[in-house]
């Protein structure tokens, strides 16, 4: 029988996980023995991780993306290629979204013991690792900025209310981006780097590979220092219809595997979900970096000919 560490945080989406640790722990117990750990504190998934993840077989969390993420960074540095399995407890799930991974607990659970790995790309961001998106601009502090309580009580609506009244107080991203091949220079009201089907919720890149070693990276154009109406249109329009349809004149889109941001340091940058820190910053893809267990490859297949 294999090792399993199951880490969750008891405060996630609205902490029904909480209730449902018994449950989990008896199915996790079919094919594992299991340690059980809540975390106490922001950083403690990572730190448990740390100290425990090179003796076990799998690696299970329940949380949402910021609460991946973390796991994510210290699985990343562990000595051995670990297992990672994931219940999403989260207000939006895109990881899981993208997946296809059930957001209902037991059949997450399911899809732990009954699903098949897929080794999914992960980028490297300076010495922060990332699995689905980084972003500035236009909404992006909405995810880390909302208070918690809002959240778990309004769910995504907590999310909107906070991102409308920052709207027109959102100043441009001033960056320049080098890559093998060019550079391209401006104003942006926001930059996306993208390695998801989904983001916020929205389907923007349904069309994504999520291990071909390559990120689709999005910069919306804003002519002012400071966003405008103008330019709050073209993000939204981005979002509603996605990148298939928005390759125009104000709107820069790059398929690349590496490449250099530099900008000011004012400008704070959000990874995952996370506020991670200010200013430039190097950036390049890990080919199937991670392994997670998703649904067997033909529902994941079936899944992304649905949403597509």
């Amino acid at each position: 029988m294999g090792k399993c560490l199951f880490l969750y945080n008891p405060l996630s989406g609205k902490g029904k996980i909480v209730k449902n640790e018994e449950k989990i722990v008896k199915d996790l117990s079919q094919k594992y023995e299991v340690e059980v750990c809540r975390s106490q504190h922001p950083g403690h998934i990572g730190e448990l991780i740390l100290e425990k993840g090179n003796d076990v077989d799998l690696i299970v969390i329940a949380g949402g993306d910021g609460t991946l993420n973390e796991a994510i960074n210290s699985i990343m540095r562990l000595g051995k290629k670990v297992k990672l399995g994931y219940i999403p407890t989260g207000t939006v799930n895109d990881v899981a979204h993208s997946l296809g991974i059930p957001r209902n607990t037991k059949k997450a659970v399911k899809n732990i013991l009954e699903g098949e790995e897929f080794s999914h790309d992960v980028f490297k961001m300076n010495d922060r690792y990332g699995i689905y998106v980084c972003c500035s601009g236009l909404f992006t502090e909405t995810s880390y900025a909302t208070d918690q309580k809002q959240k778990r009580k309004m769910g995504k609506v907590a999310y909107a209310f906070h991102g409308i009244k920052k709207v027109f107080s959102t100043p441009a991203v001033k960056l320049k981006l080098s890559y093998d091949g060019g550079e391209l220079e401006g104003k942006y009201a926001l930059m996306l780097v993208l390695n998801s089907k989904s983001v916020a919720g929205f389907r923007i890149n349904r069309l994504a590979a999520l291990n071909d070693g390559l990120v689709d990276v999005v910069l919306i154009k804003s002519k002012k220092d400071k966003v405008n109406f103008g330019a709050v249109c073209k993000v939204a329009m981005f979002f509603l219809q996605g990148i298939k349809t928005h390759y125009k004149k104000n709107i820069d889109v790059l398929q690349i595997d590496k490449f250099r941001i530099d900008t000011t340091e004012d400008t704070i940058i959000n990874l995952d979900g996370e506020k991670i820190g200010e200013g430039s910053f190097n950036f390049e893809v890990i080919k199937e970096g991670i392994n997670i267990i998703v649904p067997s490859l033909k529902k994941l297949i079936k899944h992304e000919e649905k949403i597509d």
